[in-house]
């Protein structure tokens, strides 16, 4: 299964390297990462940190972005490439027929919405107000103190990327996004997002977004008449953290080694998903799966036609200790 997007000439010549994080995909990314246990080795620190602090109304702000399935695709207007107060500023200005149908899919996938929620869909003044209230609290609890490492880290990644826009022309720079990323010119191909969709641009360009909080896989929205974006997980270097412990285990590991025991923690995985999951070749992500089964960390097991990778309790006490 995958998204295949469809380019004319007129959208090869309007592709677009995104200039900055967008601080609305990255609140929006970082509501579902807060919602987790996965991913800790980056993001457990951070997570302790910003759950303790965030207030019980700002934190009803996450029932319109669950971590799985469907998010709003309200909270990542266009608007927000040029920063927090135009994206906020975007979102104040939603249409009425945007905040219905957005929170129709979200009530038909079953979530349980805020108790303002059917306000907000009428486009009543006050719930917009409140909604752009608690999102600018969350930024401010949640993103503003670890933005800079947050831009830092996106600046290197575009820097490497936009070298490769130099060397290697727009194919050069489409296949090392990602390893979920293909480009065989005019279709663009994204994988492992559950599902099989077509989606032609049709003269409307392209965006692609670099991001912190994205993780494991790419994402798009999921109404295609919207300014397309596609939005790819960066690596990471370090965690979101100044903890010892957390560059520690990076430092014995290796950054890759240390992803990929913290991806098989989170349950069962094949070569071919922690491939995708670290953005590394398949071949590279066999060769550290071997290092670290022969250190004990790692034990893989064959059910079926498939070769799971799992931890093992050293490697679970490894992880239990980072911090």
């Amino acid at each position: 299964m995958a998204v295949r997007i469809h380019f004319t000439d007129d959208d090869l010549a309007q592709i677009r390297l995104a200039q900055a994080p967008d601080p609305m995909w990255e609140a929006l990314l970082s509501m579902h990462m807060l919602q987790t246990d996965t991913a800790s080795l980056v993001f457990g620190s951070w997570r302790n940190v910003v759950r303790h602090q965030l207030t019980r109304p700002t934190g009803e702000l996450l029932r319109l972005a669950p971590p799985v399935g469907y998010s709003a695709d309200f909270l990542t207007p266009a608007a927000g490439a040029g920063g927090l107060d135009a994206g906020i500023g975007a979102l104040l200005s939603t249409p009425r027929q945007r905040l219905g149908h957005d929170l129709d899919e979200l009530a038909r996938a079953g979530r349980r919405l805020p108790s303002w929620a059917r306000l907000l869909a009428d486009g009543d003044k006050g719930a917009v107000t409140h909604l752009g209230r608690l999102h600018r609290h969350y930024f401010a609890t949640a993103l503003a103190p670890w933005w800079n490492r947050v831009r830092t880290r996106f600046d290197a990644e575009r820097a490497t990327h936009t070298r490769y826009l130099a060397d290697g022309g727009l194919g050069g720079l489409l296949n090392t996004l990602h390893a979920g990323i293909a480009w065989r010119r005019p279709v663009l191909e994204i994988t492992g997002l559950g599902i099989d969709r077509d989606v032609h641009l049709d003269g409307r360009g392209l965006l692609v977004l670099p991001s912190y909080f994205c993780w494991r896989h790419p994402t798009l929205l999921k109404d295609p008449t919207l300014p397309y974006v596609v939005v790819y997980p960066m690596a990471h270097e370090t965690a979101l953290s100044t903890a010892p412990g957390l560059r520690s285990l990076n430092a014995l590991l290796g950054r890759t080694r240390a992803e990929i025991l913290e991806t098989v923690a989170d349950g069962g995985v094949t070569t071919t998903e922690l491939a995708h999951g670290t953005g590394v070749a398949a071949a590279t992500a066999s060769h550290h799966v071997g290092v670290l089964r022969k250190a004990g960390l790692l034990t893989t097991c064959r059910t079926g036609r498939a070769v799971l990778h799992t931890v093992t309790p050293l490697g679970l006490a490894l992880l239990d200790g980072r911090a």
